[in-house]
Formats: structure tokens, C-alpha cells, sequence
């Protein structure tokens, strides 16, 4: 099946599967397992004993309608209140791209990632907040709705659905062998070179250029980045899809910014590099934010995309570093360098065989490595860290702060993170974890570690949370590329090599 097909598509298996499935059943016992039983039941007609399927259907289709009139009532926003301050324009802006983002993304748990993004960058604005008075009842609602949608359609389909993905038969264009990726299907690769010898001087020129949803079968649009430092923000839209951007090595191909929460940016605005469009891959380039410790949230990487992938890469920056937002992401011999909450959002991602630094952070500040965001226990989101590297970058082993690094700390209620098979060094704290704020989400969270080594690793002295466990095997499974994101259906295609399982 073609790549493209894949988003409607999902919604006709939905109905395929439902007419497979026949127990009927009331609202209050569906809405029981339901993470708020009474928005449910005030939701589902009261009235009726139906299949569950019968109840997800009703349930999806309540919150694709409640996405469009969000993103209707953003646009509407942002025409009337143009004279206020820029801050507040941007965190309505992020808003409007989220609903859009949302309405076409039939993955509810990127809906609601995308709807918690917007109401937090509204909130980080007294102006916005204030401004958008009338909005907050629906959006709460709405986040209300795409929970239930999501607890419903996971109890009716998600052990029925696994997707479906092209087949090497799909796929017949020409090739290429380059001399990083081989085997990788391509439709067309241009170059860009500032000096005017290649097809473009600037990399957004390049991507605007690319054709509009490709599908896979077609082959990737390659972009040939020779050396050099790009001081430009770059966005891959969603219409840019299957897009492949390869540079000339780290440190040897930068794209460098320097916004900020500090300057007025929103986080999810701040990136110096978004991406979005599905199928992304970047290869061989250091993405890098220099807004410096001092300036608060400051991206480098934001990715929003589904089966997005990075490799040997570098992601440079301080505070909330590497934005892995949503949808499923991989990264392989990345390094990454960060201070407080450096690799964070609410994708499932794994990060593979790559070199986690933690750097020098403002005096009196901790390092929190991870920051996940799972708002919602039925969302199938999360970070895995395996067989990578964890080491104090050079400005931090050089120093004589007494800097704390911690592996994360749990940024949402249902904060999810398993580092296996990684090298932990001796600047990770004996308790390895952190709090958020008092007891917040130590219930509720689920942080793991798996048979790690180094002076790290020693789990004797570990927090002792509800919510952390040191797992097996066969637990440790779940959260492989094979199993968090199904990456055997799509990475091949990537020509990036990756571990399907444990090691």
C-alpha cells in the first residue's frame, strides 16, 4: 500500500475491523476503563447499548470535528487580534499549525500532543491567555475528547491493526549508490552550494522546490548539502514529504539559529530546524541553536514527522535541545548536547547507538537528559535510549561546576522513558532520576532501565517511585525499534542501518 494512502486508509480498516467485532455493551461500562469517566459519559449518547467499535467511531469522528472548528476558531483569532503583542501572535500561530496538523494526522495520539502543545504555549503568554478567554472551554473540552477518542479506539482496534506499509515489490524506480547511503530509491537530488555552483544557494529554496506528497514508491527527493554554515531556519512542511537531506559530515555541514523563549520565541517555535512533512530523513549535518544557556528554551530540532529518521547527526544547543514532538522517530550515531530537559516532547522514538552529552548549564542548574511528555496512558509514545553513550561533553568535564545529571524527569503525568544497553559515565547521580514538582507524576510515570553499564548505571541507590523499574528482557522488548515504532515496516527504505530488537 502506498504510503500516502495510508492516513484515510486507517479510517476505512477502522470500520473493516469494526464490523468483525460484536459484544455490545452501555456507555457507563465502556467509560469505566476511560481515563474521565464522566466527560464520557456526558460524551456518548446515553440512550444506546453498542459494540465498543460502535462507541470509537462516534467518539473519532466527535474529535475530527472538534479539530476543524479549533483550527477554524485560530484562524479567526489571529485576523481579530493582530494588534497585540508578537508573543502572543506566535503562540496563536503555533496553535493554528497544530490544529491543521491535526485535523489531517488520524493518529489520536499525535492529536493530542498537538493540542497540549498549543494550550501550553498559550499559557506561557498572560497576554494570549487572557486574550483567548472564550477559547479555553473548548480546548480543554477537546483535549477531554481526544482522550476518550483514543482510549476507545485503542479497546476496539489497536490489537486488530498493524498497519500496512510498501512491499520491495512496490517499489521499481531507479537507484542510486552514494557513498553514505546505498541502496536508497531516488526520484531526484539536487545540491546546494551558497558559492552559486550547485541547483540552489539556500536549503529552503531546495525544499521549496521539492514536489508535494511523493509518495515513497516515487523515491526520495534528495538534497545534497555541501560544507558549510547555513545561518537560516528551515522547515519541512507537511506537503514535503519523503524528503532526503544528506550534508558533508558534522561540523562540517552547520545549520546554525538563535531563537529563543528568551527573545520572545514560543519553545515550539524557537527551532532552528522543524520538520514535519512524513518519511523525512537527514543524514552527515550538525542542526545547532546559540541561544546559550542563559536564554531558557531554545530548539535546535523540532520534529513533528511521522517515520522521520536521523543519522549521524548532531544536535547542539542547551536547554530543551532535541523536540521530538510526535509520531514515531529514529535516530542512529546522533550526538546530542544539552543542559536541562535536552531531549523531550511526546513522539515514540528511539535513539540508537548515539552519543548523549551533557553540557554546562547555568550555575546552580541541574541536567535533566530526558523530559517525555505522555499526557494520556493509552498514547503509545515514549523515549527509548539504547546502546548509546552517555558522557559529559568537554565544557562540563572541564569544569568545576557541581552540576547534577540526572537521566530525565517527568515533564507530564504519564511520562514514559527505558534506557537499555546504554554506557552511563560517572556523571549520573546515583539516584538517576529527578522530580518535576513534589510528587507529580510519580505514580503515574513509567521510567525503566535494562541491563546498562558503567559507573552510571548501578541501580542499588535509584529512586524508589512507583513508576521506575528495573525491567527484563523480555519487557525491555516493547521498546525496540521493531516493537515503539514498527520501524522494520518503514526503515529499510531509509538506508540507514538500525537493530530491530536487543543486542
Amino acid at each position: 500500500m502506498a504510503v500516502k494512502h495510508f492516513i484515510p486508509l486507517l479510517v476505512i480498516l477502522v470500520y473493516l475491523i469494526a464490523s468483525s467485532l460484536s459484544a455490545t455493551t452501555t456507555p457507563n461500562r465502556v467509560c469505566n476503563s476511560t481515563v474521565n469517566p464522566y466527560f464520557c459519559r456526558e460524551t456518548l449518547p446515553s440512550n444506546v447499548s453498542w459494540e465498543v467499535n460502535d462507541y470509537s467511531h462516534f467518539s473519532f469522528h466527535r474529535s475530527l470535528a472538534m479539530a476543524k472548528t479549533l483550527s477554524f476558531l485560530m484562524t479567526k483569532y489571529l485576523e481579530k487580534l493582530s494588534n497585540l503583542p508578537l508573543s502572543t501572535i506566535r503562540a496563536l500561530e503555533d496553535c493554528k499549525e497544530l490544529a491543521d496538523l491535526t485535523d489531517m494526522q488520524a493518529k489520536l495520539s499525535a492529536i493530542l500532543t498537538n493540542q497540549q502543545t498549543c494550550l501550553e504555549g498559550l499559557e506561557m503568554s498572560s497576554s494570549a491567555w487572557n486574550a483567548t478567554s472564550d477559547l479555553h472551554t473548548p480546548m480543554y473540552d477537546g483535549n477531554k475528547m481526544f482522550s476518550l477518542s483514543l482510549a476507545l479506539f485503542k479497546k476496539a482496534f489497536a490489537k486488530s491493526w498493524d498497519g500496512a506499509f510498501p512491499t520491495n515489490e512496490d517499489i521499481s524506480r531507479k537507484r542510486i549508490i552514494h557513498a553514505y547511503l546505498k541502496g536508497v530509491h531516488v526520484n531526484t537530488s539536487v545540491v546546494v552550494n551558497p558559492d552559486g555552483t550547485g541547483d540552489f544557494t539556500t536549503i529552503m529554496d531546495a525544499v521549496n522546490a521539492a514536489p508535494n506528497k511523493t509518495d515513497i514508491s516515487n523515491g526520495y527527493y534528495v538534497i545534497f548539502i555541501v560544507a558549510g554554515v547555513y545561518e537560516e531556519y528551515v522547515n519541512v512542511i507537511k506537503n514535503k514529504m519523503n524528503l532526503m537531506m544528506i550534508g558533508d559530515g558534522i561540523n562540517r555541514t552547520v545549520i546554525t539559529g538563535n531563537r529563543s523563549v528568551g527573545d520572545g520565541w514560543t519553545t515550539f517555535n524557537s527551532a532552528t530546524f522543524i520538520v514535519v512533512g512524513q518519511g523525512f530523513v537527514g543524514v552527515d549535518m550538525t542542526i545547532r541553536n546559540t541561544a546559550g544557556p542563559s536564554k531558557g528554551q531554545a530548539v535546535a530540532l523540532r520534529s513533528g514527522a511521522d517515520m522521520s529518521t536521523f543519522y549521524r547527526c548532531s544536535f547542539e544547543g542547551y536547554q530543551d535541545t532535541l523536540y521530538s514532538h510526535s509520531l514515531r522517530q529514529f535516530y542512529r550515531e546522533c550526538d546530542i548536547y544539552g543542559t536541562v530537559d535536552f531531549i523531550f516532547g511526546n513522539a515514540a522514538v528511539v535513539l540508537q547507538n548515539c552519543n548523549i552529552y551533557p553540557t554546562l548549564p547555568i550555575h546552580g542548574q541541574g541536567n535533566e537528559i530526558t523530559a517525555q511528555g505522555r499526557t494520556d496512558p493509552n498514547q503509545n509514545t515514549g523515549i527509548t535510549v539504547q546502546n548509546c553513550t552517555i558522557r559529559a561533553s568537554d565544557a562540563l568535564a572541564s569544569s568545576n561546576d557541581t552540576t547534577k545529571t540526572y537521566l530525565g524527569r517527568p515533564w507530564k503525568e504519564y511520562s514514559r522513558t527505558v534506557y537499555m544497553q546504554s554506557f552511563m559515565d560517572s556523571l549520573i547521580v546515583p539516584l538517576g532520576w529527578d522530580i518535576w514538582s513534589g510528587d507529580f507524576a510519580l505514580a503515574t510515570l513509567y521510567y525503566a532501565e535494562y541491563n546498562n553499564t558503567g559507573p552510571g548505571s548501578d541501580t542499588t541507590n535509584r529512586v524508589t517511585w512507583p513508576g521506575y523499574h528495573v525491567i527484563d528482557g523480555e519487557t525491555a522488548a516493547n521498546f525496540t525499534v521493531s516493537n515503539l515504532i514498527a520501524g522494520d515496516a518503514w526503515l529499510p527504505y531509509t538506508g540507514v542501518p538500525y537493530t530491530a530488537g536487543l543486542y
